[in-house]
């Protein structure tokens, strides 16, 4: 049987969750995506020859920046006073992956913040990099752990 959606009511309506007698505690959430391009585009990234600058330090800016107003964005998300956002990247032949790290203490999970971190992170890229390379693809944004709160621990199966 499936889980109860929490965001209906018994009418069908959309509310937002009342998470005021949960107890506060240590979250975390993990999330991983990749932008996939032209070898050429790589080369530019590493090298920091992208006309617009620095892409990556970019990237991660605009990634942190986007996980603090995720509350914003999502309808139904919670605002959250997140205690940190880590964001790393992976430069491989034909690709840039992203790894961002949400933590908080509070009542309420931290997944849509590294969620959204991530895929403005590899937006960003896009942006900056879209002049000489139209064609690459964002993909495999997903959840790769997730901690704290009721739920406990999640970790997706063949993720370090």
């Amino acid at each position: 049987m499936p889980k109860k959606l929490t965001h209906l009511d018994s009418q069908g309506r959309l509310r937002m969750v009342d998470v005021g007698a949960k107890r506060q505690t240590r979250r975390l959430a993990r999330v991983r995506g990749e932008i996939i391009m032209q070898p050429e585009t790589v080369r530019l990234i590493t090298e920091n020859k992208v006309a617009k600058g620095n892409v990556l330090e970019a990237a991660r800016l605009a990634g942190i920046l986007a996980a603090k107003r995720t509350g914003e964005l999502i309808p139904l998300c919670h605002s959250l006073n997140l205690t940190a956002v880590d964001i790393d990247f992976a430069v491989g032949e034909d690709r840039v992956g992203v790894e961002v790290q949400a933590r908080i203490a509070d009542r309420t999970g931290v997944e849509m913040e590294a969620l959204v971190g991530a895929s403005v992170a590899l937006l960003t890229i896009y942006d900056m990099c879209k002049a000489v390379d139209r064609g690459m693809v964002i993909s495999a944004v997903r959840l790769v752990e997730k901690r704290g709160g009721r739920s406990g621990t999640y970790l997706r199966q063949g993720e370090g």
